[in-house]
């Protein structure tokens, strides 16, 4: 696994030379991966109750995430700030950092490891109105690739697409 130079924004809400480690998911991240997803989409959804459907969450993220994608963590002293699931047909499915590693390198270091697993190219939805996160795909060589609906939600999406 990879780590870079600190970035100044993780530095100062941490201690100064804290460094991030790019590391594979453990069983007992469970519960910090699982919290951190619901507090990551309560902040940028908040007219969503994300605190009712952690029982959800925690069933797929157990049978459908975990078993078929392979699971990656950043962190910084020991605090899970990012994780990415990514599957070895190059289907990204989750990438979550915490609010307040938004606009730090975590979500770079998520998304170049996802492209080194899936080499060959990714694709993933991102909700439409996600104009944050669609700015950082495009910076990162992503590009939309057609449209859909999220089945869940009924919220329209974009398939976003990465190719070397």
């Amino acid at each position: 696994m990879s780590t870079i130079e600190p970035d100044p924004i993780l530095a100062a809400e941490h201690e100064p030379a804290a460094r991030p480690r790019v590391r594979p998911y453990e069983r007992s991240d469970e519960e910090a991966v699982i919290e951190l997803w619901r507090r990551t989409w309560q902040t940028a959804y908040p007219r969503h109750d994300f605190a009712a459907r952690v029982a959800w969450w925690r069933e797929r993220w157990r049978t459908e995430l975990v078993p078929m994608a392979a699971v990656v963590v950043v962190e910084v002293k020991s605090e899970i700030l990012g994780f990415v699931t990514i599957e070895e047909s190059g289907y990204l499915d989750q990438i979550v950092v915490a609010p307040e590693a938004w606009g730090t390198e975590v979500a770079i270091l998520l998304l170049d490891e996802a492209k080194r697993i899936a080499p060959t190219g990714i694709a993933l939805h991102v909700n439409k109105d996600n104009a944050r996160a669609i700015r950082f795909y495009e910076k990162q060589g992503f590009f939309i690739g057609g449209e859909d609906v999220n089945p869940r939600s009924q919220s329209p999406v974009f398939m976003m697409c990465w190719r070397p």
